[in-house]
């Protein structure tokens, strides 16, 4: 039988898992299998405890005898939940999650065998940091790294191995990972932001990020993924020509969820919620098979770690409903790709949301000065934030028409915008006016009231202001937030730290503090235009346009890594102390070799598809018409022939030219491979991966395709785009 209809049936076989939720409500679930506060007072003595508490609360170093007094709690708690081993779980430069289990044992000096977990272990382990990408920084023979324990993050456990959210460093004190320079970033952003809060609120003495992640995703049932091999090895089909319907007629879109779907959307909740994860929202998006999914917001370390272990959570689950999750951002050429929104906020120890407008023209202006300098950061920094989101798989979606253009601006929407131009414009003593409904004295502070939520959105914007926010919509749906969410950190505290000393300058001047805040704003609102746009970040026009703003164009994505070593960049990072230079510059070796190795591993994988599914196929089909043609000349008559052997004629020339142009392009496509690989400067290799390969894998996808519609379907290996994309 045909493999491809023998993955068809298997497909089609699966009944929905039922997940009885009747008796199971989420309050009684939530952070069940984590080590909360009140785990940690069960567990652990009062004196532990206090000490405990101002680590993770104030960030106080913790003694090695505390953390074996923790760790003794903690593995009790542990194995009361089934654990039977350890893990530090931290995120290396390979984008994911890694681990190593250990076992709850030791052997004593009498030989016996023994349950142990000490507070050593606890602080730290030693993963090959020549294993994980390094970017030069550790090479084989330097193989000592660390692991070591992120309080701030409460350990969990997953199925009977109790995980510790840990940092990676290398045996030089380098940062392997993203979660170092994600704490680096938080804790530079609260000094920052609480310094520049203090000028409203003497109350004030803490500020931390929030982040609330959108998470959209694709499910395929496994059956036909299995029978796809470049979803398996790639994440993506490399080819397949449109369904004659995808999403055109836009009924997928907050459709009924299905209910096999909503099945593992239920078990994955339950997962979720058990681990610590405020999943809220879920539904269809707009691609068909395309879904998401939604959190509260949290502490942005945190959340990131959350949204690391739901991407983990959603593949496991995945598979017992017969599903495989695609996070990639592209895995269909022709629908819309899927992105991870990131919300991003800031709020004080006294729950002010700091880009919330306020209530009276005091927190308006509050509100103004935080919003602007953000403005200000992304502006400053433009091309390093696009750097922050850009890989070899967000590549495919950015700049398309359903994801944010590959530029970098800010949507604001018409009020704050009218609010600026008139701040601009205005001195203290002339009267404003704001959607006609107030009219006030601009006196410094008397900023007008300003209301949540009395615009529309800009969905082509990808950095747009949502009304107490940031959606940060140009991150990848398969990314590590913390990669971008540590880049926005840093700029925003480095420009509040700006801020703070242009505003102190003038205060020692004898300014007042009101008129000197209002000055440095009025500064930044000029100064950061060239970022704010409101209009159709799609269009031709704004690219022309951005352009002559001198905003950061580049699309090619080996050349956008470039940002992270601007010496803008590389001064940001040195000033909050978030990323070192050597770090800066390993991680963006980093960035270029997985680019290469992404599309060396793509073309490799399209020139098997194509030479030993696709040329099989088409020749097939060739030799089934010219023994037609030949059957036809036996029976029926000269002139006969020539018409009823016309339309034979036409398709087996076409394979014949299909067929001739694929094999000529893979040969192509393989010799400019051999030349990039031989390239030894990471940079270079990149840049010829997507000068000349990339290309030509694009040609011998369009013969594919083209072929796809020729050849008779019952020939055809590989499952298509109408069978793969309708999740039933």
């Amino acid at each position: 039988m045909n493999f491809r209809f023998f993955s068809l049936q298997e497909a089609n076989r699966h009944e929905p898992i039922k997940v009885d939720l009747s008796q199971v409500k989420a309050k009684d679930m939530f952070a069940t299998d984590v080590f909360t506060r009140d785990s940690m007072a069960e567990y652990i003595a009062d004196n532990t405890l206090r000490e405990l508490f101002a680590c993770i609360d104030n960030g106080k170093p913790l003694s090695r005898d505390i953390a074996n007094s923790v760790a003794i709690g903690m593995r009790k708690w542990a194995m009361d939940k089934g654990a039977t081993h350890y893990t530090h779980w931290f995120q290396p430069l390979t984008g994911g999650t890694a681990e190593k289990h250990d076992a709850f044992i030791a052997i004593n000096a009498q030989g016996h065998l023994i349950e142990e977990f000490t507070g050593n272990v606890l602080y730290q382990q030693e993963p090959d940091a020549s294993s994980f990408p390094s970017g030069g920084i550790r090479n084989t023979f330097e193989a000592r790294g660390y692991s070591a324990w992120d309080p701030s993050s409460p350990a969990f456990v997953i199925g009977d191995t109790l995980c510790i959210p840990t940092v990676f460093v290398a045996y030089t004190g380098e940062a392997l990972d993203y979660k170092t320079p994600l704490l680096r970033s938080t804790a530079v952003l609260d000094k920052a932001a609480t310094d520049v809060a203090r000028y409203f609120d003497k109350g004030v003495t803490g500020v931390v990020a929030n982040l609330g992640w959108e998470q959209e995703y694709f499910l395929v049932d496994e059956a036909l993924w299995n029978a796809r091999p470049d979803m398996k090895l790639t994440g993506r089909t490399l080819m397949g020509h449109d369904s004659a319907k995808n999403q055109q007629l836009e009924d997928h879109y907050f459709g009924a969820i299905p209910e096999r779907v909503l099945q593992f959307m239920r078990e994955l909740e339950i997962s979720a919620l058990k681990v610590g994860i405020p999943l809220k929202t879920r539904h269809n998006e707009v691609a068909p098979g395309q879904f998401e999914m939604a959190p509260i917001f949290e502490e942005v370390n945190i959340s990131n770690d959350h949204n690391l272990l739901v991407m983990s959570l959603m593949d496991t689950v995945a598979r017992k409903h017969h599903f495989r999750v695609l996070l990639h951002e592209k895995p269909y050429a022709g629908v819309n790709g899927s992105g991870k929104h990131c919300n991003w906020s800031l709020q004080t120890n006294n729950g002010t949301n700091l880009l919330a407008p306020g209530h009276n023209p005091y927190q308006n202006l509050q509100f103004i000065t935080f919003l602007v300098n953000v403005l200000m950061a992304v502006k400053r920094h433009n091309g390093l934030i696009k750097a922050s989101i850009a890989s070899a798989t967000n590549e495919h979606r950015l700049g398309a028409n359903e994801a944010p253009p590959a530029i970098i601006s800010v949507f604001l929407g018409k009020q704050i915008s009218e609010v600026l131009d008139k701040l601009e414009h205005t001195t203290a003593d002339k009267a404003i006016i704001i959607n006609a409904k107030k009219e006030m004295k601009l006196g410094l502070s008397t900023i007008p009231e300003i209301l949540l939520d009395n615009t529309d959105r800009n969905r082509t914007s990808p950095f747009a202001f949502t009304g107490n926010r940031f959606e940060f919509r140009a991150v990848g749906s398969s990314a590590n937030c913390g990669a971008a969410m540590l880049v926005l950190n840093s700029a925003v505290a480095a420009q509040l730290i700006l801020f703070k000393k242009a505003v102190d300058k003038r205060i020692e001047k004898g300014e007042p503090k009101e008129r000197a805040l209002f000055a440095v704003i009025k500064e930044y609102i000029i100064e950061s235009k060239p970022i704010h746009f409101e209009g159709n970040g799609y269009s031709d026009e704004w690219k022309k346009e951005a352009q002559k703003r001198g905003l950061d164009c580049e699309t090619t994505v080996p050349l956008i890594f470039d940002r992270y070593l601007l010496p803008d960049s590389i001064d940001m990072f040195r000033l909050t102390g978030v990323l070192s230079e050597a770090e800066l510059r390993s991680r963006t070796e980093v960035k270029w070799e997985t680019y290469s190795k992404k599309l060396q591993i793509e073309s490799r994988v399209l020139g098997d598809l194509v030479i030993n599914h696709v040329l099989p196929a088409a020749k097939s089909y060739q030799t089934m018409l010219l023994q037609n043609v030949l059957a036809v000349k036996q029976v029926f008559s000269e002139d006969e022939v020539k018409s009823l052997n016309a339309q034979d004629y036409s398709i087996i020339r076409r394979i014949e030219h299909l067929s001739g142009a694929i094999i000529e392009d893979v040969d192509k496509m393989t010799e400019q491979r051999h030349k990039a690989n031989r390239i030894a400067d990471e940079r270079e290799k990149a840049i010829a991966y997507h000068d000349t390969v990339l290309p030509l894998m694009a040609k011998i996808r369009t013969h594919a395709d083209t072929l796809e519609m020729i050849v008779d379907d019952e020939l055809w290996t590989l499952p298509k785009y109408r069978e793969l994309q309708f999740v039933h």
